[in-house]
């Protein structure tokens, strides 16, 4: 894949890029490790001040990268000055609280001297150079919940960005060095997906984190495991929605279609699977389809747009694939279903019903705005169904049963359950999966702990 800037509303190619040359890749290299060796004694006022004046900077150049988000991938410029918005937020609440969340945890005295020791302490030390391997669709986001704990920790981060998103990668960059991080810290490498296996060979490199498709993660896993570093991994997400009986149905359906469709039905946490009880399915279905149907689609960077074309041509047709499939296996088709004739690559909101187990869609992730209806009997069938996915991301559950809530929290396979709203990503809680969604955390005190070295510091009576 090239490295270029391409209007997926148009699917104009407007900027292509040159990938880094072995020498210029070796030399960043080079500069990462060096860098890492002083800034990691950096104290925490110090890089909070850095990235408190990352985020001012951020503030001010909200329009333009918000701008450039929207022409490289497609999501519509409201959603694209949120999402800058998200990051400055959680490069602040990093700068407030890496201290505290890193601070030295001291055992029980009882436990010290039990151990023959006079005292002793746990220490997180950062590891050193971390290779961001990340996606197009939240193209600041996915970055930035990376790039604030690691820096605050102490880290320096090589950001191997999505092909088709460069100019917000090389943005990124710039934004760190701006605000006075010293060179090195913070790199994009714009490189093909070809040379991550090498970079993350290098001793120079001591972990990595990928969020990204299934393949993408089993590839770094492996490398990763073959040379004993650590990863963090967030993959791919079919998010069930459950409505029970005592729900707010004109909340809950209202909430679903944005659940949906937010950047344009492209990301991993967005509620795919409506798991809706039998009592209140039809009275459901009627609020969804109605919603879904009534969307404004068109030009991401005119006000008002709700959906705009998914990024890739490669992208909509995986989905085309996927409602095709269901619907040679007999589902229905309540809402859209059909690509639009003009330039780009539109899709559509969609709802599919009278899904089964035999289809694609069933069990592999539709990113898109294309949503599938389940009914269940009961609470037991809605969560067997819920879990009835290789996926385990997150979850929405509607209901004012607090016994049925507890029900859910318990046996819901997910690394996330949302109860009455839409599930979304804060920098005060961990974000992550189980089952094929991955494992370990970003965010909150879990995330920035993941990319440090966890040291007992002993001494003798």
């Amino acid at each position: 894949m090239a490295i270029a800037t391409v209007n997926p509303a148009t699917g104009e190619t407007l900027t292509t890029f040159e990938a880094l040359d072995e020498q210029e890749l070796e030399r960043r290299l080079q500069l990462a490790e060096a860098t890492f060796r002083t800034y990691r004694t950096t104290s925490f006022a110090d890089r909070a001040r850095l990235l408190n004046r990352a985020a001012d900077l951020l503030d001010e150049d909200r329009e333009d990268i918000a701008r450039t988000m929207t022409t490289e991938m497609g999501k519509p410029l409201a959603q694209a000055r949120a999402e800058a918005a998200k990051c400055a937020k959680a490069m602040r609440w990093y700068a407030e609280h890496a201290e505290s969340l890193l601070a030295d945890e001291v055992p029980a005295e009882r436990d010290v001297k039990d151990s023959g020791g006079s005292r002793a302490l746990v220490r997180c030390r950062p590891l050193g150079p971390v290779l961001a391997v990340m996606p197009w669709n939240f193209p600041l986001w996915q970055v930035m919940r990376f790039a604030a704990p690691a820096l605050m920790a102490g880290n320096v981060g090589l950001l191997k960005h999505a092909s088709n998103v460069p100019r917000t990668a090389l943005w990124l960059e710039d934004l760190l060095r701006r605000a006075g991080f010293p060179e090195g810290c913070f790199q994009t490498l714009l490189v093909g997906s070809g040379a991550i296996d090498a970079i993350l060979r290098d001793d120079r490199v001591k972990a990595a984190t990928l969020t990204g498709s299934e393949p993408a993660g089993r590839a770094v896993a492996a490398t990763a495991g073959e040379m004993i570093k650590k990863t963090v991994l967030e993959l791919g997400g079919s998010d069930p929605f459950v409505v029970m009986p005592s729900a707010d149905l004109d909340r809950a359906a209202e909430t679903a279609v944005t659940a949906r469709v937010q950047n344009n039905g492209q990301s991993c946490i967005a509620a795919k699977r409506f798991i809706v009880h039998a009592d209140v399915y039809d009275a459901f279905v009627e609020r969804f389809v109605a919603g879904m149907a009534a969307l404004t689609v068109g030009d991401p960077m005119a006000e008002g747009t709700d959906v705009g074309p998914l990024a890739s041509e490669q992208g909509r047709a995986d989905l085309e694939e996927l409602v095709d499939d269901a619907r040679r296996g007999g589902a229905d088709v309540l809402c859209g279903g059909e690509r639009p004739d003009r330039p780009g690559w539109w899709y559509p909101p969609t709802v599919l019903a009278g899904i089964t187990r035999e289809m694609r869609i069933h069990r592999e992730e539709a990113f898109g705005p294309v949503a599938t209806l389940y009914r269940a009997g009961d609470l037991d069938e809605a969560v067997l169904i819920a879990n009835d996915s290789p996926f385990g991301l997150s979850s929405n559950v509607w209901t004012r049963q607090e016994a049925e809530v507890e029900r859910f929290v318990r046996d819901l396979e997910a690394g996330g359950v949302f109860v009455n709203g839409m599930t979304a990503s804060h920098p005060a809680f961990p974000f992550g999966g189980v089952k094929r969604s991955g494992y370990g955390r970003e965010l909150a005190g879990q995330g920035i702990r993941e990319f440090c070295n966890i040291t007992t510091v002993w001494h003798g009576a």
